[in-house]
């Protein structure tokens, strides 16, 4: 297993990834899925380096993104002490495997420097959000966004859930 920054030629399984994984959301959370996600963004997460992959033998098993800044859904964003991890799409072939478990394990060595790993989902989907939690998450409740007209549909009017780990400082020797 190991964890790379996709590439462009990743773009293809990228997209079916999100397709499927909004099909599966339909089936198990009918009340909140993914759009379509604009191909620019993904592109520029891609050459920005903040779009990753999960291998398995050479296979793609999992994606996301990460963001340095996310203002729109958290409020007191700096732009400094966290980073943001987006959209968690797991291969079919691979599910049931807790990778969210190892991106947690990834971002903390990734994000050393930061104060705070943060997600964010739509919809009160309890068993999502236990999940989270088992993964190390602290859950920090539920509301609505102020403003999401820059954000993707899926956040128009959602009860948006917020995890945060709050990343422990070493001190030199």
């Amino acid at each position: 297993m190991k964890i790379e920054n996709s590439t462009g030629k990743d773009i293809v399984e990228i997209f079916r990834l999100y397709k499927l994984a909004t099909e599966f959301q339909k089936q198990k959370f009918p009340d909140n899925q993914w759009p379509d996600f604009n191909k620019e963004l993904i592109n520029k997460e891609v050459k920005e380096n903040r779009q990753f992959k999960l291998l398995i033998d050479e296979e793609i098993a999992c994606i996301w993104a990460i963001t340095y800044s996310d203002p729109e859904i958290w409020e007191d964003d700096d732009g400094i002490s966290s980073i943001y991890i987006h959209r968690i799409a797991t291969n079919p072939d691979f599910r049931g495997n807790n990778y969210v478990r190892i991106i947690v394990d990834w971002a903390k060595d990734f994000a050393k420097d930061k104060k705070f790993i943060r997600m964010d989902t739509c919809g009160e989907n309890l068993k999502l959000i236990q999940h989270y939690r088992n993964c190390g998450f602290e859950f920090l409740g539920i509301k609505k966004i102020k403003d999401a007209s820059n954000l993707p549909k899926h956040y128009h009017n959602a009860d948006v859930c917020y995890f945060e780990i709050k990343l422990q400082k070493t001190k030199p020797d």
